[in-house]
């Protein structure tokens, strides 16, 4: 039976030591490298767009980037990117089509790091 793909990677502000992760914004940093500039870019008050594949999350008080599973087709370079910089910075990652609730033992989410 083929394993069946992850609707997408949900890359928690949190490292495998339970801190949080710094700087603050973080998840616009590294999604930032992956927008674009919207219409009318050459006007004032111009619009980042987040792609459509990565973006930042709030998860309770956990910031957090959502990577649609998606971005491995895509954008490979891109998708490996942001997947390493995950795992060089050793925060949790778990994948799936939803989080589970913040409010529940953080113990549950399964780490796919050995996976990149």
């Amino acid at each position: 039976m083929a394993e069946t793909s992850p609707c997408g990677y949900f890359i928690q502000g949190m490292t495998e030591d339970g801190k949080k992760f710094r700087p603050s914004d973080w998840p616009e940093r590294l999604c930032g490298v992956l927008a674009s500039i919207g219409p009318c870019a050459s006007k004032p008050n111009a619009r980042l767009k987040y792609s459509i594949y990565v973006r930042p999350i709030m998860h309770g008080d956990l910031r957090c980037v959502v990577v649609d599973e998606r971005l491995r087709t895509v954008a490979p370079m891109a998708f490996d990117f942001v997947m390493n910089f995950a795992k060089d910075n050793r925060l949790m990652i778990t994948e799936g089509c939803s989080l589970p609730d913040p409010q529940k033992d953080r113990l549950q989410i399964r780490e796919v790091f050995d996976t990149f």
